[in-house]
């Protein structure tokens, strides 16, 4: 996440741009003319000049009201309201932050910074449609730049315009072919659209690029596990928990497979791991009833299905509208 404090050499040529702003060069910075006088205009510098120094030593509060004051005095200042946005950002306060950097670029529409932190700030808030807006507009200003077409192509993938996100995705790759980070969203793209051949070949270029990490393993191992490669799986998602054994999700789907290779044993002890590591994982309580209640019809022991009744009835308190595992559930509370 973008730190105010990175200016620090940055904040006096910030502020040397600034006094260009009462010498003539305003209209190059984007700013239209708002009825400030030149000495409004020439405090308003001085405030914002005041504010970059504060913010270099992380006051930020301090700095935030020296820039209110500026665009108090002009509110045509893009400058100030672009700071403003960055020390909203620092300080986490999204929303402000969002407002802050819509002003700036409404001020300056050739903004390329204040449209990529517009757009990282609302993709954090999970506003991805009005993240995409301004991540586009950022990539139309610097063709080339690959974080803004890998972000915008991540907001599509929520948005679920898998063709947006495929093309961006495409573009981040032929930008950067280091990272893998395009091909895991690449292939969670191609999961999506259930190709899922594809989806495999994306997610092991990723592998090659960055070698056997969990954030890889484990999308590539549920994509065996819905094409029925239910021993790959396995493989893969022990290695996971190997390198990551906090990893919920993958101790989950573990359980899931060993459930298919008829190891209820395992089965059992992997989703037990993922419900302690993750109490409120209404999937692992759900799979961890079916194993119990699997293992009392193999052994005739009626305390295992009384086990697989109370996770049951955990995985629907956690999430009410699973029909079907409401359905089971009176069916083997009644037997």
């Amino acid at each position: 996440m973008f730190k105010a404090s990175s200016y620090n050499g940055l904040g006096v040529i910030a502020a040397l741009s600034a006094l260009m702003w009462v010498n003539g060069c305003a209209s190059d910075l984007g700013r239209p003319a708002d009825g400030a006088s030149l000495d409004q205009q020439r405090r308003a510098v001085s405030l914002y000049v005041d504010a970059t120094m504060l913010n270099e030593i992380h006051e930020y509060d301090k700095a935030i009201q020296k820039l209110d004051y500026a665009v108090q005095l002009d509110s045509g200042f893009a400058l100030a309201w672009s700071l403003k946005g960055d020390l909203y950002q620092s300080l986490g306060q999204y929303d402000k932050s969002a407002q802050a950097y819509e002003i700036a670029t409404g001020l300056d529409p050739w903004s390329f910074q204040d449209f990529f932190n517009l757009g990282k700030v609302t993709q954090v808030m999970k506003q991805f449609a009005r993240a995409v807006g301004a991540y586009v507009t950022a990539c139309e200003l610097e063709p080339g730049h690959y974080e803004s077409h890998l972000n915008v192509a991540r907001c599509y993938y929520e948005l679920a315009d898998y063709d947006k996100a495929m093309q961006y995705g495409q573009t981040a790759r032929r930008l950067n072919a280091g990272p893998a980070d395009p091909d895991i969203l690449i292939g969670d793209v191609l999961e999506a659209r259930k190709e899922h051949d594809a989806a495999i070949d994306a997610y092991r270029r990723a592998l090659e690029l960055e070698g056997n990490q969990p954030r890889i393993m484990v999308p590539l191992a549920t994509v065996y596990l819905r094409t029925d490669k239910f021993e790959a799986a396995q493989e893969l998602l022990t290695a996971a928990i190997q390198a990551d054994p906090a990893n919920a999700v993958a101790h989950q789907y573990l359980g899931f497979a060993y459930l298919k290779l008829k190891d209820v044993d395992r089965a059992i002890a992997s989703y037990e791991t993922a419900t302690q590591i993750e109490p409120s994982d209404w999937m692992a309580r759900k799979g961890l009833g079916v194993a119990y209640v699997l293992k009392s019809t193999l052994t005739g022991d009626e305390t295992f299905k009384t086990k697989g009744l109370q996770q049951w009835r955990k995985s629907l308190e956690l999430r009410g509208d699973q029909e079907e595992l409401k359905q089971l559930y009176a069916k083997y509370s009644d037997q």
